[in-house]
């Protein structure tokens, strides 16, 4: 079994419809401005919380420095009328954060520490004070995750964004840096994979989340300064090594070993663990006969799975699904996957819509609620791909 039918629900009957998709964009970024709880920013939805977690999270993943990014974006696309002061308001996340970190910090992290928070008060109100912190940031941590949301791979795209926005060459010396010590440390346990020690395990993680699949995305964002031909070979080997195929449709369980001995009940089909993270991460790659045919694959997996019961976001749920749809468009020019993209982009918009009715109130966070949605339903309208804090900043 390639999916879990369980946790995947029909394709809702909306068409596409733009005023729509613009609508449902505007409906959810003016219900998250007019949620700001001043100094104590956004309260956590339930389904975000877990036991032990603080009230306030500052990071780009699930805390304010996400939702500001993402409303500022909307503003700047025309999508949205702030409400408030977002430069201003960035840089006191980064202060607030300073003074009382969660999740152990403070922590360089891209997603969930000050890396990504200094990231996006230098992108809203550029600073020097900031951008030489960042650069401070940007460095082969002493311990590391090896994967996007905790680790050293997360600090390839600041150092990315950093390089485009500014051009200045300690940037790229710090993106090199660590591209070389990513690629030393692969093999360490397995050819062609890295071990991530992470929550208490040791183990070789597909997926985009915490894995293999992240850290290829984050490599292949900067071809000028990492040739493709040094990753393509690995990564379709790796790829083709761990795919489960059926009738046209492959997936990836979340682990190696889960690869070599699949075990039921396992395997998903979301953007952090299975198919349509590993499509989205590797279409950056060049076009290639073996990788093509896998990341096609993927795709019709992830059209045939259907969106997920888990919600719209896009960590779990239906909008990241439809981002590897998105991305199959940009890398093919098939408007069959834009439009498929699209029918999930409807899809996902009335969940946030009845998540809203269920609860009250919406789900405010880039990465597991309704702005990363918003996101999506913006990059369907333009017919773009770029997933937000990894491409798009």
């Amino acid at each position: 079994m390639l999916h879990d039918p369980r946790v995947h629900e029909p394709l809702g009957g909306a068409p596409w419809d733009r005023a729509s998709a613009e609508a449902a964009i505007r409906a959810i970024a003016s219900e998250a401005d007019g949620a700001m709880r001043g100094g104590d920013w956004w309260a956590m939805h339930p389904l975000d919380i877990e036991p032990g977690d603080p009230d306030v999270v500052h990071g780009v993943y699930l805390g304010a420095a996400g939702v500001l990014w993402a409303l500022d974006h909307l503003a700047r696309t025309g999508l949205h009328e702030p409400g408030h002061d977002h430069p201003r308001l960035a840089r006191e996340v980064l202060a607030s954060y300073e003074h009382r970190p969660e999740f152990g910090g403070p922590l360089p992290s891209v997603w969930l520490g000050e890396g990504g928070i200094a990231l996006v008060a230098w992108l809203l109100s550029p600073a020097p004070e900031l951008a030489d912190r960042l650069a401070e940031l940007v460095a082969v941590p002493d311990e590391d995750t090896l994967e996007l949301l905790w680790g050293s791979p997360g600090l390839l795209l600041i150092a990315g964004v950093m390089f485009d926005r500014t051009g200045e060459e300690r940037w790229a010396r710090a993106w090199g840096a660590l591209a070389r010590y990513l690629l030393d440390r692969r093999g360490e346990r397995l050819p062609g994979f890295w071990t991530q020690r992470l929550y208490g395990k040791v183990e070789e993680i597909i997926g985009a989340g915490h894995g293999f699949a992240g850290v290829v995305a984050a490599l292949a964002r900067r071809p000028d300064l990492l040739a493709h031909d040094r990753l393509l070979p690995d990564v379709v080997a790796a790829l083709s090594a761990t795919a489960l195929l059926e009738d046209g449709r492959a997936n990836w369980p979340p682990t190696l070993d889960e690869a070599l001995v699949h075990r039921t009940g396992t395997i998903r089909t979301q953007w952090c663990h299975g198919a349509p993270g590993v499509v989205t991460s590797a279409a950056g790659l060049p076009r290639d006969e073996a990788l093509d045919a896998l990341l096609l694959a993927g795709g019709e997996l992830t059209w045939a799975a259907g969106p997920l019961r888990k919600g719209p976001g896009l960590c779990h749920g239906t909008a990241g699904n439809g981002f590897a749809l998105l991305k199959l468009f940009t890398r093919t020019g098939d408007e069959a996957w834009l439009d498929r993209a699209r029918r999930f982009a409807m899809h996902a918009a009335s969940q946030v819509a009845a998540e809203r009715r269920r609860h009250g109130h919406g789900r405010h966070t880039l990465w597991t609620g309704d702005l990363g949605t918003a996101i999506y339903l913006a990059q369907c309208l333009a017919g773009a791909s770029e997933l937000p804090a990894i491409e798009l900043w």
